[in-house]
């Protein structure tokens, strides 16, 4: 999928872009704001906890960097891929985008991804793409229905239009979201406490098969807009169903 294996800002034509499938979305559980705080909070302290490690921002024997930094927030490695194992998992702790006034861009990866976004108090995820959503919805086990609007991708070239679909991550929330290879997504939060676990079951082979030149996992990421939009492309969340 690379042009350029070892490019870690590549930006593909969006007006020419076509989604290889679809995200699904799934919902998970609410949960009472004191321990949504607690978990999304713990979570959030490791990350940090690896920003701050000589030994974590340092490359380890392999040749990994565990804490890294991304568009969305700062990402912690927590199980890097080996022989035989070709997965890893990191958390990611996510800007608050009206802090920095910026959005980040739509893009897609060279491998499938699985990503559960977790929600602290007064704190939404704003989960984009340019195809629409499929919904996981089963009855009486689902917690509840996330609210989806449409409008238009603000960062398209001038003369180009193409429609972005957004779903909303209440507060209080896990919400699981699986991303096949080739499909077009973007996170953004909206409020100070929101995290993700995500499992990338590809990772050492999608390394092998664009054949670049070391483990970065910012090079497994295609763009489809050269510069990060502001936050009001992103921070205003139409109102959604009540307690959503």
């Amino acid at each position: 999928m690379k042009v350029d294996a070892d490019a870690e800002n590549e930006v593909r034509d969006v007006a020419a872009f076509t989604d290889a499938a679809r995200c699904v979305v799934t919902p998970v559980l609410r949960l009472p704001e004191d321990v949504a705080l607690a978990v999304v909070g713990a979570f959030a302290r490791v990350v940090r906890d690896a920003k701050a490690s000589a030994a974590a921002t340092a490359p380890d024997g392999e040749g990994i960097v565990r804490s890294q930094t991304f568009e969305e927030g700062d990402v912690y490695m927590l199980e890097a891929p080996f022989d035989g194992f070709f997965a890893d998992r990191y958390l990611m702790d996510f800007y608050n985008v009206r802090e920095r006034d910026l959005c980040s861009r739509m893009h897609v990866h060279t491998g499938l991804r699985f990503v559960r976004m977790m929600t602290g108090p007064d704190t939404r995820i704003r989960v984009s793409s340019l195809s629409p959503f499929d919904v996981t919805h089963v009855e009486g086990v689902t917690p509840f229905v996330p609210h989806t609007f449409e409008d238009d991708l603000p960062d398209a070239p001038a003369g180009v239009r193409r429609t972005r679909h957004n779903l909303v991550v209440p507060p209080c929330s896990f919400v699981d979201v699986q991303i096949p290879r080739g499909v077009s997504h973007q996170f953004n939060a909206v409020g100070e406490h929101a995290v993700i676990d995500s499992v990338h079951p590809e990772e050492s082979i999608e390394t092998f098969r664009e054949r670049m030149s070391g483990y970065r996992m910012m090079a497994q990421t295609v763009f489809l807009a050269e510069e990060l939009p502001p936050a009001a492309t992103c921070a205003d969340l139409p109102p959604g169903r009540p307690g959503v």
